[in-house]
């Protein structure tokens, strides 16, 4: 899939004329419209197998650019180029008639999403049990909840087996069991080498499933590369008004608005002397030095362990114990120390440290990504991402089974 210059907008009238009697009373009357600019020179490409992000607050064009690839609305200007089926979850309700069954908006659905008539009725059963609504089939859908509409639409949505599916953040509606069947189903469709475009709000879900994703900030796009980067972003456009009001270039890494500085982070044993391996079950000391150039009273700081996978393992902050800093005058500097017993996993792990103001929010003083690195070992790992301890037994029960006859011992 490649999107190249997509620009959509749309005419928002001054006056609505809504009867036939204002049209003959004043025939001669211009409309007058203001524009509404949903998008705005939007390019990237999605590669085969790929699942790519698209996130952005509410009314940043996600849903928008979703309806242009989905040929739902057409482009001002700009291409898109789709090679291979697609499937869409957009909207909920969407190409379903509330006055007819499930048996009739399954097949008609299927038959638009590219299933033959023959293979629609086919897998009609299959859709009806993955959304579990056998209760439910001669029920009109104009009667069903959102929760068990999300389930039909999804459910038709995934049998059309299509090369490429379209995903808005409507699937939040269902409950927590059946998202969990539709992760099952990501899962599987990244195993197959599907294409998907997921459109969420939900960053954890992001940096899960998502290869690359992609920022809109009003119609335009602000970031694209790594889930974790375009997540970080994302909070601060959220949340940090200094972060929303100059959106920075793409692939730039935001660090903060400069009024504080990490200034050196290190790890040390439990002897205090600095190192960077540990063995397993031992103490580890994250220590840091930070410079304030303003003055800022009881700022929080927060220590991120980071694993090779990219994963928040471990994650440290004064955020609970706020007021116990005191004031930090324009020039001086704090000593962060982070005592914990090491029970990571084998491997190398990184360490970032951020520096906010306090209160409600990410305002972001200083952010130093992979300020440091240390490694753990341990002989007999479990495989998991923690190596917690634990107690596990094995009993032999009851009287040992016969060996059927010519079956070796």
């Amino acid at each position: 899939m490649v999107v190249d210059g997509v620009s959509k907008g749309f005419q928002l009238p001054h006056e609505r004329t809504h009867t036939l009697k204002e049209r003959v009373l004043h025939p001669l009357r211009r409309t007058t419209y203001d524009r509404l600019h949903a998008l705005g020179d939007v390019s990237f490409t999605v590669e085969p197998g790929e699942f790519f992000g698209i996130v952005g607050r509410n009314g940043s064009g996600k849903s928008t650019l979703l309806k242009c690839l989905a040929g739902i609305y057409g482009v001002d200007s700009g291409t898109i180029h789709i090679d291979g089926r697609m499937s869409t979850f957009i909207e909920l309700g969407v190409g379903f008639n509330p006055d007819l069954a499930a048996y009739d908006n399954v097949v008609t659905n299927a038959i638009m999403l590219g299933l033959s008539p023959k293979e629609a009725v086919a897998r009609f059963d299959d859709v009806i049990a993955f959304a579990e609504l056998e209760e439910f089939v001669d029920l009109k859908i104009k009667n069903y909840s959102s929760g068990m509409l999300v389930r039909l639409a999804f459910s038709v949505a995934i049998e059309a087996e299509a090369d490429i599916l379209l995903i808005d953040e409507v699937l939040a509606v269902g409950d927590a069991a059946f998202q969990q069947k539709c992760f099952d189903v990501f899962n599987r469709m990244r195993d197959e080498g599907r294409t998907m475009l997921f459109v969420t709000h939900d960053m954890g879900m992001v940096e899960r499933f998502c290869d690359r994703a992609m920022l809109l900030e009003r119609g335009r796009m602000v970031a694209i590369g790594t889930p974790e980067d375009v997540s970080r972003r994302y909070l601060e456009l959220n949340f940090d008004e200094a972060a929303r009001a100059q959106p920075e270039q793409l692939g730039s890494s935001p660090r903060g608005d400069g009024s504080a500085e990490v200034l050196e982070v290190w790890t040390e044993d439990d002897t205090g002397a600095r190192a960077d391996t540990f063995g397993h079950g031992g103490t580890c000391r994250v220590r840091a030095r930070v410079h304030f150039a303003v003055e800022v009273e009881d700022p929080v700081v927060s220590v991120v362990v980071v694993n090779e996978a990219a994963l928040n393992v471990f994650a440290a902050s004064n955020l609970s114990s706020a007021g116990e800093t005191g004031v930090l005058h324009p020039g001086s500097e704090a000593e962060v120390s982070v005592n914990f017993q090491n029970l990571l996993a084998p491997g190398r792990y990184d360490l970032s440290v951020v520096v906010s103001r306090p209160g409600t929010g990410f305002n972001i003083m200083h952010r130093h990504e992979r300020a440091a690195s240390f490694l753990v070992t341990n002989p007999t790992p479990t495989g998991g991402l923690v190596d917690l301890p634990y107690e596990l037994e094995v009993h032999a029960t009851g009287t040992p089974r016969p060996l059927p006859e010519g079956e070796p011992a």
